[in-house]
C-alpha cells in the first residue's frame, strides 16, 4: 500500500478542517517519525512548479492549499461565478443560514445531508454570509450569519421579513385509510 497516496487522499477528504498528526498516525498505522517522512515527501512533491497545490501546517493541522502565485486565476474564477446568479445549492445554504443563524457549517451539512464547505466559501466571498462568532461546541467551529448585502439582494429590511415557514411535525401519524387520497371501492 502506498501510504503517501493514502495520506494525500486523507488530506483531500479533510479539506479546510485539516488533519492533525496524531489522527494521521493512527489511521495510517505509522509512528510519528514515519508520518513526518511521508509529510516531507508530499511537501517536496507539491513544491514542484507543475503542481497547483501545496501542503501547509496550521496549528498542528495539515491542509492542502492553493499556491499564492496562482491567486489571480482563482480570483478570476470567483469573480466570474459572482457575476452569475445563485445556484439551487447556494439558495438552500442561504435559507438554512437565514432561518437558523447563527449556524455552523456542520449544522448546515446535517440539514442538507451533503457537504456545503465549497458553497459556504463562495457565499462568504460574495459577501452574502459572514462569520459572526465561534460556537461553544468542541473545536469552537465558526458560526455564520447573513450580511446586509444578503438583505439587499433579497429586498429585506431584516431577517424577520423572511417568509414564515410552516413546520411539519413527524409525530403525527396519518391514517391512509381515512385520508382524502383513497380509492373508491
Amino acid at each position: 500500500m502506498n501510504l503517501k497516496a493514502v495520506l494525500e487522499g486523507l488530506l483531500y477528504i479533510c479539506g479546510e478542517e485539516g488533519l492533525d498528526e496524531e489522527k494521521a498516525s493512527i489511521i495510517l498505522g505509522v509512528d510519528k517519525d514515519a508520518l513526518k517522512k511521508l509529510l516531507e515527501e508530499l511537501t517536496l512533491d507539491y513544491d514542484s512548479a507543475e503542481r497547483g497545490i501545496k501542503l501547509e501546517s496550521f496549528g498542528g493541522r495539515f491542509k492542502l492549499v492553493t499556491k499564492k502565485e496562482h491567486a489571480e486565476y482563482y480570483k478570476a474564477l470567483f469573480n466570474e461565478e459572482a457575476s452569475s446568479g445563485l445556484s439551487q445549492s447556494a439558495l438552500e445554504v442561504l435559507a438554512i443560514i437565514a432561518y437558523n443563524e447563527p449556524v455552523t457549517r456542520v449544522m448546515i451539512d446535517e440539514i442538507r445531508g451533503v457537504s456545503s464547505a465549497h458553497i459556504v466559501r463562495k457565499l462568504v466571498f460574495r459577501n452574502l454570509i459572514k462569520e459572526v462568532g465561534r460556537s461553544e461546541l468542541p473545536g469552537r467551529p465558526i458560526l455564520y450569519g447573513v450580511t446586509d448585502q444578503f438583505l439587499d439582494y433579497f429586498g429585506l429590511k431584516t431577517t424577520e421579513d423572511l417568509p414564515k415557514v410552516e413546520v411539519v411535525s413527524d409525530d403525527t401519524e396519518m391514517d391512509l385509510f381515512d385520508s382524502r387520497y383513497h380509492e373508491d371501492v
